[in-house]
Protein backbone atom coordinates (compact mmCIF):
# COMPACT_ATOMS: atom_id res chain seq x y z
CA UNK A 1 0.00 0.00 0.00
CA UNK A 2 1.07 3.45 -0.23
CA UNK A 3 2.49 5.15 2.81
CA UNK A 4 3.11 8.46 1.63
CA UNK A 5 3.99 10.75 -0.88
CA UNK A 6 5.98 13.91 -1.31
CA UNK A 7 5.61 16.27 -4.15
CA UNK A 8 7.92 19.43 -4.29
CA UNK A 9 7.54 22.04 -7.51
CA UNK A 10 5.12 19.77 -9.28
CA UNK A 11 2.37 21.96 -11.24
CA UNK A 12 0.69 24.16 -8.72
CA UNK A 13 2.07 22.35 -6.03
CA UNK A 14 5.21 23.76 -3.27
CA UNK A 15 6.40 21.05 -1.20
CA UNK A 16 4.04 18.84 0.83
CA UNK A 17 3.87 15.55 1.89
CA UNK A 18 0.92 13.16 2.45
CA UNK A 19 0.29 10.40 4.86
CA UNK A 20 -2.52 7.90 3.35
CA UNK A 21 -3.83 5.04 5.69
CA UNK A 22 -5.06 1.58 5.20
CA UNK A 23 -8.90 1.13 4.19
CA UNK A 24 -10.11 3.69 2.30
CA UNK A 25 -8.25 6.71 1.46
CA UNK A 26 -10.40 9.78 0.01
CA UNK A 27 -9.57 13.08 -1.50
CA UNK A 28 -12.27 15.94 -2.14
CA UNK A 29 -12.23 19.49 -2.07
CA UNK A 30 -13.82 21.95 -4.64
CA UNK A 31 -14.22 22.26 -8.55
CA UNK A 32 -10.75 23.34 -9.91
CA UNK A 33 -8.93 22.93 -6.76
CA UNK A 34 -6.57 20.30 -8.26
CA UNK A 35 -7.67 17.39 -6.17
CA UNK A 36 -6.33 15.21 -9.48
CA UNK A 37 -2.99 16.55 -9.24
CA UNK A 38 -2.15 13.95 -6.38
CA UNK A 39 -3.38 10.69 -8.66
CA UNK A 40 -1.40 12.61 -11.73
CA UNK A 41 1.52 12.45 -9.40
CA UNK A 42 1.13 8.93 -8.59
CA UNK A 43 0.93 8.14 -12.25
CA UNK A 44 3.85 10.15 -13.33
CA UNK A 45 5.78 8.25 -10.68
CA UNK A 46 5.30 4.87 -12.22
CA UNK A 47 5.56 6.00 -16.08
CA UNK A 48 3.07 8.12 -17.38
CA UNK A 49 4.81 10.32 -20.04
CA UNK A 50 5.43 13.75 -18.85
CA UNK A 51 6.92 16.97 -19.77
CA UNK A 52 8.75 20.34 -18.66
CA UNK A 53 4.97 21.75 -18.44
CA UNK A 54 4.49 19.64 -15.23
CA UNK A 55 7.25 21.79 -13.67
CA UNK A 56 5.95 24.74 -11.41
CA UNK A 57 6.89 27.97 -12.90
CA UNK A 58 9.93 29.54 -11.59
CA UNK A 59 11.22 25.98 -10.73
CA UNK A 60 14.10 23.82 -12.13
CA UNK A 61 13.00 20.64 -11.88
CA UNK A 62 10.15 18.98 -10.22
CA UNK A 63 10.51 15.84 -7.72
CA UNK A 64 7.67 12.99 -6.56
CA UNK A 65 8.92 10.67 -4.12
CA UNK A 66 6.50 7.60 -3.22
CA UNK A 67 6.83 5.53 -0.26
CA UNK A 68 5.00 2.24 -0.17
CA UNK A 69 4.91 -0.94 2.01
CA UNK A 70 4.09 -4.25 0.13
CA UNK A 71 3.31 -7.38 2.33
CA UNK A 72 4.45 -10.04 -0.58
CA UNK A 73 7.21 -11.08 -2.17
CA UNK A 74 9.15 -9.13 -4.78
CA UNK A 75 12.36 -10.49 -4.89
CA UNK A 76 11.96 -12.12 -8.01
CA UNK A 77 11.27 -8.37 -9.66
CA UNK A 78 14.61 -6.92 -7.48
CA UNK A 79 16.78 -9.69 -8.64
CA UNK A 80 15.68 -9.13 -12.25
CA UNK A 81 16.45 -5.45 -12.48
CA UNK A 82 19.33 -5.34 -9.86
CA UNK A 83 17.27 -3.84 -7.44
CA UNK A 84 18.85 -3.38 -4.04
CA UNK A 85 15.39 -5.27 -1.95
CA UNK A 86 15.07 -2.78 1.25
CA UNK A 87 12.70 -5.64 2.54
CA UNK A 88 8.62 -4.23 2.69
CA UNK A 89 9.04 -1.30 2.37
CA UNK A 90 9.93 0.70 -1.71
CA UNK A 91 10.75 3.96 -2.11
CA UNK A 92 9.87 5.18 -5.53
CA UNK A 93 10.73 8.71 -6.96
CA UNK A 94 11.11 10.31 -10.37
CA UNK A 95 13.03 13.56 -11.20
CA UNK A 96 11.55 15.86 -13.84
CA UNK A 97 13.77 18.52 -15.86
CA UNK A 98 13.20 20.58 -18.75
CA UNK A 99 15.30 18.28 -20.14
CA UNK A 100 14.51 14.65 -18.85
CA UNK A 101 13.17 12.67 -16.48
CA UNK A 102 15.02 10.05 -14.21
CA UNK A 103 13.22 7.86 -12.23
CA UNK A 104 15.08 5.35 -8.96
CA UNK A 105 13.50 2.62 -7.00
CA UNK A 106 14.85 2.06 -3.83
CA UNK A 107 17.88 4.35 -4.79
CA UNK A 108 18.91 2.69 -7.99
CA UNK A 109 18.22 4.25 -11.38
CA UNK A 110 15.68 2.38 -13.66
CA UNK A 111 14.15 3.37 -17.07
CA UNK A 112 10.32 4.13 -17.25
CA UNK A 113 9.72 0.62 -18.39
CA UNK A 114 10.73 -0.99 -15.12
CA UNK A 115 8.68 1.16 -13.55
CA UNK A 116 5.27 -0.27 -14.79
CA UNK A 117 5.85 -3.66 -14.55
CA UNK A 118 6.30 -2.37 -11.03
CA UNK A 119 3.26 -0.61 -10.71
CA UNK A 120 1.40 -3.73 -12.12
CA UNK A 121 2.94 -5.67 -9.18
CA UNK A 122 1.77 -3.17 -6.64
CA UNK A 123 -1.02 -0.96 -8.17
CA UNK A 124 -4.51 -0.42 -10.11
CA UNK A 125 -5.42 2.75 -11.21
CA UNK A 126 -9.07 3.43 -12.64
CA UNK A 127 -9.82 6.78 -14.20
CA UNK A 128 -12.76 8.04 -16.99
CA UNK A 129 -9.28 8.11 -19.09
CA UNK A 130 -7.37 4.95 -18.90
CA UNK A 131 -7.41 1.86 -16.71
CA UNK A 132 -4.65 -0.51 -15.89
CA UNK A 133 -4.16 -4.65 -15.19
CA UNK A 134 -8.01 -5.32 -15.45
CA UNK A 135 -8.97 -3.87 -18.44
CA UNK A 136 -6.09 -5.00 -20.37
CA UNK A 137 -6.58 -8.33 -22.28
CA UNK A 138 -4.16 -10.25 -21.68
CA UNK A 139 -4.89 -10.35 -18.29
CA UNK A 140 -8.00 -11.81 -18.03
CA UNK A 141 -6.67 -15.42 -18.79
CA UNK A 142 -4.84 -15.02 -15.38
CA UNK A 143 -7.61 -13.23 -13.31
CA UNK A 144 -9.88 -16.12 -14.56
CA UNK A 145 -6.83 -18.46 -13.36
CA UNK A 146 -6.63 -16.63 -9.97
CA UNK A 147 -10.27 -16.89 -9.27
CA UNK A 148 -10.27 -20.23 -10.06
CA UNK A 149 -7.41 -21.26 -7.71
CA UNK A 150 -9.07 -23.30 -5.62
CA UNK A 151 -11.02 -25.31 -8.69
CA UNK A 152 -7.62 -26.29 -10.58
CA UNK A 153 -6.07 -27.59 -7.16
CA UNK A 154 -2.72 -28.16 -7.79
CA UNK A 155 -3.47 -28.67 -12.06
CA UNK A 156 -2.08 -25.43 -13.48
CA UNK A 157 1.11 -25.17 -11.22
CA UNK A 158 1.86 -28.91 -12.61
CA UNK A 159 0.75 -27.94 -16.18
CA UNK A 160 3.38 -24.99 -15.58
CA UNK A 161 6.12 -26.68 -14.36
CA UNK A 162 5.61 -29.27 -17.27
CA UNK A 163 5.50 -26.31 -20.22
CA UNK A 164 8.89 -25.14 -18.60
CA UNK A 165 10.18 -28.77 -19.20
CA UNK A 166 9.44 -28.61 -22.21
CA UNK A 167 10.46 -25.28 -23.27
CA UNK A 168 13.94 -26.79 -22.47
CA UNK A 169 13.10 -29.42 -24.38
CA UNK A 170 12.72 -27.97 -27.06
CA UNK A 171 14.93 -25.29 -26.52
CA UNK A 172 17.53 -28.80 -26.62
CA UNK A 173 15.83 -29.78 -29.76
CA UNK A 174 16.25 -27.03 -31.63
CA UNK A 175 20.32 -27.19 -30.68
CA UNK A 176 21.10 -31.14 -31.99
CA UNK A 177 18.91 -29.92 -35.17
CA UNK A 178 21.12 -27.71 -35.94
CA UNK A 179 24.13 -29.57 -35.15
CA UNK A 180 22.50 -32.98 -37.10
CA UNK A 181 21.99 -30.33 -40.03
CA UNK A 182 25.94 -30.11 -40.66
CA UNK A 183 27.52 -31.09 -44.03
CA UNK A 184 29.69 -34.01 -44.45
CA UNK A 185 32.20 -31.29 -45.91
CA UNK A 186 31.52 -29.29 -42.71
CA UNK A 187 32.30 -32.60 -40.67
CA UNK A 188 35.68 -33.26 -42.34
CA UNK A 189 36.83 -29.55 -41.50
CA UNK A 190 35.71 -29.67 -37.89
CA UNK A 191 37.61 -33.18 -38.09
CA UNK A 192 40.74 -31.81 -39.94
CA UNK A 193 40.57 -28.73 -37.28
CA UNK A 194 40.94 -31.63 -34.29
CA UNK A 195 43.60 -33.49 -35.96
CA UNK A 196 45.74 -30.74 -36.65
CA UNK A 197 45.77 -29.15 -33.25
CA UNK A 198 46.41 -32.86 -31.70
CA UNK A 199 49.40 -33.93 -34.23
CA UNK A 200 51.20 -30.58 -32.57
CA UNK A 201 51.25 -32.51 -29.37
CA UNK A 202 50.78 -29.22 -27.43
CA UNK A 203 52.05 -29.94 -23.55
CA UNK A 204 52.86 -27.09 -22.00
CA UNK A 205 51.45 -23.76 -22.56
CA UNK A 206 54.90 -21.72 -22.30
CA UNK A 207 56.42 -24.09 -25.19
CA UNK A 208 56.47 -20.99 -27.53
CA UNK A 209 58.02 -18.86 -25.02
CA UNK A 210 60.79 -21.31 -24.02
CA UNK A 211 61.68 -22.28 -27.63
CA UNK A 212 62.23 -18.66 -28.56
CA UNK A 213 64.75 -17.97 -25.75
CA UNK A 214 66.69 -21.73 -26.22
CA UNK A 215 66.95 -20.10 -30.19
CA UNK A 216 68.23 -17.11 -29.06
CA UNK A 217 70.73 -18.53 -26.77
CA UNK A 218 71.73 -20.81 -30.02
CA UNK A 219 72.22 -18.07 -32.64
CA UNK A 220 73.94 -16.32 -30.05
CA UNK A 221 76.29 -18.66 -28.84
CA UNK A 222 79.50 -17.16 -29.94
CA UNK A 223 78.88 -13.90 -28.17
CA UNK A 224 77.41 -14.88 -25.54
CA UNK A 225 80.88 -17.62 -24.69
CA UNK A 226 83.12 -13.90 -25.60
CA UNK A 227 80.87 -12.49 -22.99
CA UNK A 228 80.77 -14.88 -20.37
CA UNK A 229 84.56 -16.05 -20.96
CA UNK A 230 85.41 -12.22 -20.32
CA UNK A 231 83.05 -11.79 -17.02
CA UNK A 232 84.94 -15.18 -16.10
CA UNK A 233 88.70 -13.91 -16.50
CA UNK A 234 88.31 -10.66 -15.01
CA UNK A 235 86.49 -11.93 -11.69
CA UNK A 236 89.43 -14.84 -11.09
CA UNK A 237 91.84 -15.64 -13.78
CA UNK A 238 93.95 -12.36 -14.43
CA UNK A 239 96.40 -11.09 -11.76
CA UNK A 240 94.62 -8.38 -10.93
CA UNK A 241 91.14 -10.33 -11.02
CA UNK A 242 88.39 -9.26 -8.60
CA UNK A 243 89.29 -12.53 -6.68
CA UNK A 244 93.01 -12.27 -6.43
CA UNK A 245 92.34 -8.23 -5.40
CA UNK A 246 90.15 -9.25 -2.51
CA UNK A 247 91.82 -11.68 -1.01
CA UNK A 248 94.91 -9.68 -1.08
CA UNK A 249 92.64 -7.33 0.86
CA UNK A 250 91.92 -10.24 3.71
CA UNK A 251 95.38 -11.18 4.63
CA UNK A 252 95.94 -7.76 5.14
CA UNK A 253 92.30 -7.47 7.45
CA UNK A 254 93.51 -11.13 8.44
CA UNK A 255 97.35 -9.89 9.88
CA UNK A 256 95.04 -6.68 11.71
CA UNK A 257 92.57 -8.62 13.50
CA UNK A 258 95.31 -10.37 15.08
CA UNK A 259 96.20 -7.08 17.25
CA UNK A 260 92.48 -5.98 17.64
CA UNK A 261 89.62 -8.73 17.36
CA UNK A 262 87.11 -5.95 16.61
CA UNK A 263 88.35 -6.88 12.96
CA UNK A 264 87.22 -10.29 13.03
CA UNK A 265 83.62 -10.12 11.76
CA UNK A 266 85.08 -7.77 8.86
CA UNK A 267 87.94 -10.75 7.93
CA UNK A 268 84.32 -13.10 8.06
CA UNK A 269 82.90 -11.18 6.14
CA UNK A 270 85.48 -10.88 3.31
CA UNK A 271 85.62 -14.90 3.33
CA UNK A 272 81.90 -14.96 2.78
CA UNK A 273 82.62 -12.47 -0.56
CA UNK A 274 85.62 -14.60 -1.34
CA UNK A 275 83.72 -17.67 -1.69
CA UNK A 276 80.88 -16.13 -3.37
CA UNK A 277 82.73 -15.04 -6.03
CA UNK A 278 84.35 -18.46 -6.24
CA UNK A 279 80.88 -19.90 -7.01
CA UNK A 280 79.52 -17.61 -9.40
CA UNK A 281 83.45 -17.91 -10.86
CA UNK A 282 82.61 -21.43 -10.97
CA UNK A 283 79.12 -21.40 -12.65
CA UNK A 284 80.10 -18.68 -15.59
CA UNK A 285 83.48 -21.43 -16.63
CA UNK A 286 80.09 -24.07 -16.25
CA UNK A 287 78.03 -22.08 -18.37
CA UNK A 288 80.52 -20.93 -20.90
CA UNK A 289 82.11 -24.55 -21.76
CA UNK A 290 78.60 -26.17 -22.35
CA UNK A 291 77.70 -23.31 -25.06
CA UNK A 292 78.16 -24.68 -28.62
CA UNK A 293 76.59 -23.80 -32.17
CA UNK A 294 73.76 -26.59 -32.27
CA UNK A 295 72.61 -25.89 -35.99
CA UNK A 296 70.66 -29.19 -36.26
CA UNK A 297 68.94 -27.73 -32.59
CA UNK A 298 68.22 -24.61 -34.42
CA UNK A 299 66.62 -25.75 -37.42
CA UNK A 300 64.78 -28.16 -35.46
CA UNK A 301 62.97 -25.17 -32.84
CA UNK A 302 62.63 -23.22 -36.17
CA UNK A 303 60.73 -25.74 -37.52
CA UNK A 304 58.70 -26.28 -34.43
CA UNK A 305 58.33 -22.35 -34.06
CA UNK A 306 56.48 -22.70 -37.22
CA UNK A 307 54.10 -25.34 -36.66
CA UNK A 308 53.26 -23.56 -33.20
CA UNK A 309 52.88 -19.98 -34.91
CA UNK A 310 50.30 -21.72 -38.14
CA UNK A 311 48.13 -22.98 -35.19
CA UNK A 312 47.90 -19.17 -33.25
CA UNK A 313 47.51 -17.68 -36.60
CA UNK A 314 44.36 -20.06 -37.25
CA UNK A 315 42.89 -21.17 -33.75
CA UNK A 316 44.02 -18.17 -31.17
CA UNK A 317 46.64 -15.66 -30.10
CA UNK A 318 48.67 -18.37 -27.22
CA UNK A 319 48.63 -21.71 -27.17
CA UNK A 320 46.48 -22.13 -24.50
CA UNK A 321 43.83 -20.53 -26.33
CA UNK A 322 44.69 -22.51 -28.91
CA UNK A 323 44.04 -25.92 -26.30
CA UNK A 324 40.70 -24.10 -25.55
CA UNK A 325 39.88 -23.74 -29.30
CA UNK A 326 40.90 -27.70 -29.29
CA UNK A 327 38.31 -28.77 -26.81
CA UNK A 328 35.81 -26.85 -27.98
CA UNK A 329 36.21 -28.41 -31.15
CA UNK A 330 36.41 -32.24 -29.48
CA UNK A 331 33.23 -31.08 -27.61
CA UNK A 332 31.06 -30.64 -31.12
CA UNK A 333 32.47 -33.14 -32.52
CA UNK A 334 31.44 -36.07 -30.00
CA UNK A 335 27.92 -33.83 -29.76
CA UNK A 336 27.72 -35.02 -33.41
CA UNK A 337 28.65 -38.07 -33.29
CA UNK A 338 25.98 -38.79 -30.51
CA UNK A 339 23.76 -36.40 -32.59
CA UNK A 340 21.22 -38.85 -33.80
CA UNK A 341 20.32 -40.97 -30.72
CA UNK A 342 20.09 -37.46 -28.52
CA UNK A 343 17.80 -35.69 -31.37
CA UNK A 344 15.77 -39.19 -31.24
CA UNK A 345 15.48 -39.01 -27.67
CA UNK A 346 14.99 -35.40 -27.90
CA UNK A 347 12.09 -35.99 -30.14
CA UNK A 348 10.92 -38.47 -27.68
CA UNK A 349 10.61 -36.79 -25.17
CA UNK A 350 8.69 -33.73 -26.66
CA UNK A 351 6.25 -35.95 -27.80
CA UNK A 352 5.52 -36.99 -24.83
CA UNK A 353 5.42 -34.06 -23.13
CA UNK A 354 3.07 -32.29 -25.29
CA UNK A 355 1.08 -34.91 -24.87
CA UNK A 356 0.73 -35.01 -20.93
CA UNK A 357 0.33 -30.81 -21.46
CA UNK A 358 -2.38 -31.45 -23.97
CA UNK A 359 -4.29 -33.62 -21.24
CA UNK A 360 -3.89 -31.55 -18.57
CA UNK A 361 -4.79 -28.23 -20.74
CA UNK A 362 -7.61 -29.98 -22.05
CA UNK A 363 -8.57 -30.71 -18.02
CA UNK A 364 -7.90 -27.22 -17.11
CA UNK A 365 -9.83 -25.92 -20.28
CA UNK A 366 -12.91 -27.75 -18.99
CA UNK A 367 -12.93 -26.43 -15.89
CA UNK A 368 -12.02 -22.56 -17.09
CA UNK A 369 -15.25 -22.74 -19.01
CA UNK A 370 -17.30 -23.68 -15.54
CA UNK A 371 -15.34 -21.00 -13.65
CA UNK A 372 -16.58 -18.35 -16.26
CA UNK A 373 -19.52 -19.00 -16.09
CA UNK A 374 -19.62 -18.50 -12.35
CA UNK A 375 -17.51 -15.60 -12.54
CA UNK A 376 -19.69 -13.79 -14.83
CA UNK A 377 -23.12 -13.90 -12.61
CA UNK A 378 -20.79 -13.16 -9.67
CA UNK A 379 -19.74 -10.31 -11.90
CA UNK A 380 -23.54 -9.54 -12.70
CA UNK A 381 -24.74 -9.56 -9.70
CA UNK A 382 -22.33 -7.07 -8.11
CA UNK A 383 -23.11 -4.24 -10.86
CA UNK A 384 -26.68 -4.96 -9.88
CA UNK A 385 -25.87 -3.60 -6.56
CA UNK A 386 -24.21 -1.01 -7.84
CA UNK A 387 -26.82 0.01 -9.83
CA UNK A 388 -26.59 -1.33 -13.22
CA UNK A 389 -29.07 -4.32 -13.59
CA UNK A 390 -28.79 -4.05 -16.88
CA UNK A 391 -25.65 -4.93 -17.23
CA UNK A 392 -24.28 -8.21 -19.00
CA UNK A 393 -21.17 -9.61 -18.31
CA UNK A 394 -19.67 -12.36 -20.35
CA UNK A 395 -16.04 -14.32 -20.42
CA UNK A 396 -15.05 -15.95 -23.63
CA UNK A 397 -12.97 -18.84 -23.19
CA UNK A 398 -11.82 -19.69 -26.77
CA UNK A 399 -9.16 -22.39 -28.42
CA UNK A 400 -5.73 -21.20 -28.76
CA UNK A 401 -2.37 -22.39 -29.84
CA UNK A 402 -0.81 -24.52 -26.25
CA UNK A 403 1.22 -21.88 -24.64
CA UNK A 404 2.08 -21.39 -20.67
CA UNK A 405 -1.59 -20.94 -20.20
CA UNK A 406 -2.66 -23.77 -22.02
CA UNK A 407 -5.13 -23.81 -24.74
CA UNK A 408 -7.09 -20.97 -24.23
CA UNK A 409 -7.55 -17.13 -24.42
CA UNK A 410 -9.45 -15.54 -22.56
CA UNK A 411 -11.66 -12.00 -22.60
CA UNK A 412 -13.70 -10.03 -20.61
CA UNK A 413 -16.97 -8.92 -22.55
CA UNK A 414 -19.60 -6.77 -20.96
CA UNK A 415 -22.81 -4.30 -22.41
CA UNK A 416 -24.18 -2.19 -19.58
CA UNK A 417 -27.49 -1.05 -21.69
CA UNK A 418 -30.28 -3.56 -22.63
CA UNK A 419 -29.68 -2.21 -26.24
CA UNK A 420 -26.02 -3.00 -26.90
CA UNK A 421 -24.05 -6.28 -27.30
CA UNK A 422 -21.33 -7.24 -25.31
CA UNK A 423 -17.93 -5.80 -26.67
CA UNK A 424 -14.72 -5.71 -25.33
CA UNK A 425 -14.53 -3.95 -21.62
CA UNK A 426 -11.69 -2.02 -22.77
CA UNK A 427 -14.40 -0.74 -25.30
CA UNK A 428 -17.01 0.73 -22.69
CA UNK A 429 -17.48 4.46 -23.14
CA UNK A 430 -18.85 5.76 -20.22
CA UNK A 431 -16.44 7.11 -17.58
CA UNK A 432 -18.74 6.14 -14.42
CA UNK A 433 -19.78 2.87 -15.78
CA UNK A 434 -16.23 1.67 -16.52
CA UNK A 435 -15.22 3.12 -12.88
CA UNK A 436 -18.32 0.92 -11.43
CA UNK A 437 -17.55 -2.35 -13.70
CA UNK A 438 -13.79 -2.32 -12.38
CA UNK A 439 -15.05 -1.56 -8.84
CA UNK A 440 -17.21 -4.73 -9.56
CA UNK A 441 -14.55 -6.93 -10.50
CA UNK A 442 -11.92 -5.73 -7.82
CA UNK A 443 -13.98 -6.57 -5.23
CA UNK A 444 -14.37 -9.98 -6.20
CA UNK A 445 -10.50 -10.49 -6.33
CA UNK A 446 -9.77 -8.61 -3.39
CA UNK A 447 -9.21 -11.30 -1.53
CA UNK A 448 -6.58 -13.59 -4.55
CA UNK A 449 -4.59 -11.03 -6.13
CA UNK A 450 -1.27 -9.17 -5.25
CA UNK A 451 -2.32 -6.30 -6.00
CA UNK A 452 -1.71 -3.55 -2.47
CA UNK A 453 -3.71 -0.56 -3.71
CA UNK A 454 -6.73 0.46 -6.13
CA UNK A 455 -7.20 3.76 -7.16
CA UNK A 456 -10.42 5.41 -8.90
CA UNK A 457 -10.33 8.84 -10.12
CA UNK A 458 -14.08 10.16 -10.08
CA UNK A 459 -15.59 6.67 -9.50
CA UNK A 460 -19.07 9.00 -8.54
CA UNK A 461 -18.94 10.50 -12.04
CA UNK A 462 -22.50 9.94 -13.79
CA UNK A 463 -24.31 8.53 -10.76
CA UNK A 464 -26.12 9.56 -7.75
CA UNK A 465 -29.08 8.70 -5.31
CA UNK A 466 -29.30 4.57 -4.72
CA UNK A 467 -25.98 4.12 -7.01
CA UNK A 468 -24.13 6.65 -4.87
CA UNK A 469 -25.35 4.45 -1.63
CA UNK A 470 -24.24 0.96 -3.57
CA UNK A 471 -21.37 2.50 -4.61
CA UNK A 472 -20.03 3.65 -1.62
CA UNK A 473 -21.28 0.32 0.36
CA UNK A 474 -18.99 -1.45 -2.19
CA UNK A 475 -15.92 1.22 -1.91
CA UNK A 476 -16.33 0.11 1.95
CA UNK A 477 -16.30 -3.37 1.66
CA UNK A 478 -13.21 -3.44 -0.50
CA UNK A 479 -11.75 -1.51 1.53
CA UNK A 480 -11.37 -4.03 4.41
CA UNK A 481 -9.01 -5.82 2.43
CA UNK A 482 -6.87 -3.18 0.12
CA UNK A 483 -6.24 0.08 0.26
CA UNK A 484 -8.52 2.65 -1.53
CA UNK A 485 -7.62 5.86 -2.76
CA UNK A 486 -10.36 7.76 -4.62
CA UNK A 487 -11.36 11.30 -5.86
CA UNK A 488 -15.30 11.85 -4.84
CA UNK A 489 -17.95 14.82 -5.17
CA UNK A 490 -20.21 13.10 -3.32
CA UNK A 491 -20.45 12.71 0.50
CA UNK A 492 -22.35 9.82 0.72
CA UNK A 493 -19.22 8.28 -0.31
CA UNK A 494 -16.60 10.24 1.11
CA UNK A 495 -18.56 9.69 4.70
CA UNK A 496 -16.48 6.01 4.92
CA UNK A 497 -13.50 7.15 4.57
CA UNK A 498 -10.41 6.08 7.04
CA UNK A 499 -8.29 9.09 5.75
CA UNK A 500 -9.88 11.98 4.63
CA UNK A 501 -7.56 14.23 2.45
CA UNK A 502 -8.69 17.84 1.37
CA UNK A 503 -7.38 19.71 -1.73
CA UNK A 504 -7.91 23.79 -1.94
CA UNK A 505 -6.25 26.46 -3.81
CA UNK A 506 -4.99 29.74 -3.03
CA UNK A 507 -4.47 32.34 -5.47
CA UNK A 508 -2.50 35.36 -3.15
CA UNK A 509 0.08 36.58 -5.48
CA UNK A 510 0.66 33.35 -7.18
CA UNK A 511 -1.77 29.72 -7.56
CA UNK A 512 -0.83 27.61 -5.17
CA UNK A 513 -2.51 23.77 -4.13
CA UNK A 514 -2.96 23.52 -0.43
CA UNK A 515 -3.41 20.06 0.85
CA UNK A 516 -4.40 18.58 4.65
CA UNK A 517 -5.83 15.88 6.29
CA UNK A 518 -9.12 16.63 7.92
CA UNK A 519 -10.44 15.32 11.23
CA UNK A 520 -13.54 16.20 13.30
CA UNK A 521 -15.02 19.15 12.61
CA UNK A 522 -12.83 19.97 9.15
CA UNK A 523 -14.02 16.39 8.16
CA UNK A 524 -18.07 17.26 8.93
CA UNK A 525 -17.59 21.07 7.36
CA UNK A 526 -16.57 19.21 4.33
CA UNK A 527 -19.00 16.51 4.08
CA UNK A 528 -21.62 19.46 4.32
CA UNK A 529 -19.92 21.13 1.41
CA UNK A 530 -20.06 18.18 -0.41
CA UNK A 531 -23.74 17.98 0.14
CA UNK A 532 -25.33 21.07 -0.40
CA UNK A 533 -22.14 23.21 -1.46
CA UNK A 534 -22.18 25.55 1.61
CA UNK A 535 -21.96 24.66 5.00
CA UNK A 536 -25.34 25.66 6.88
CA UNK A 537 -26.74 24.01 10.16
CA UNK A 538 -28.94 21.50 7.59
CA UNK A 539 -25.95 20.44 5.67
CA UNK A 540 -23.68 19.73 9.30
CA UNK A 541 -26.88 17.67 10.66
CA UNK A 542 -26.80 15.65 7.30
CA UNK A 543 -23.17 15.36 7.37
CA UNK A 544 -22.94 14.01 10.97
CA UNK A 545 -26.26 11.72 10.02
CA UNK A 546 -24.05 10.03 7.71
CA UNK A 547 -20.81 9.33 9.83
CA UNK A 548 -22.69 8.25 12.70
Amino acid sequence: MIKKIHVKNFILIDDITVDFTEGLNVITGETGSGKSILINAIDYIFGAKTSKDTIKTGADKALIELTLSVQHDLSDFYEEFGIENWGDEIVVSREITSQSSRSRINGTLVNVDVMKSLRELVLDIHSQHQTYSFIQPNKHIYLLDLYSKETYGDLLVEYKSLWTSYQKVLFDLKEAEKINELTENQIDFLKFQIDEISSANIEDTNEYELLQNELNVLTNSEKLKEYVSGAFWTLSEDDNSALSILLKVKNFVSKASSYDDKLSDIENSIIEYCDGLKDISYELNSYCSKLEFDEARINEIQERLSVLDKLKRKYGNTLEDVLDTFNKLSDEFQKIETSNEILESLRMQSSVLREELMLKASKISDLRKISAEKLSKEVVSVLTDLELPKSRFEIVVTPSELSINGLDSVEFLISTNVSEDVKPLSKVASGGEISRVMLAIKSIFAKNDEIDTVIFDEIDTGISGKASIAVAEKISSLSKFIQVILITHQAIIASKADNHIYVSKTQDGATCVNIKILSDDGRLNALAELASGEVSTESLDFARSLIQ
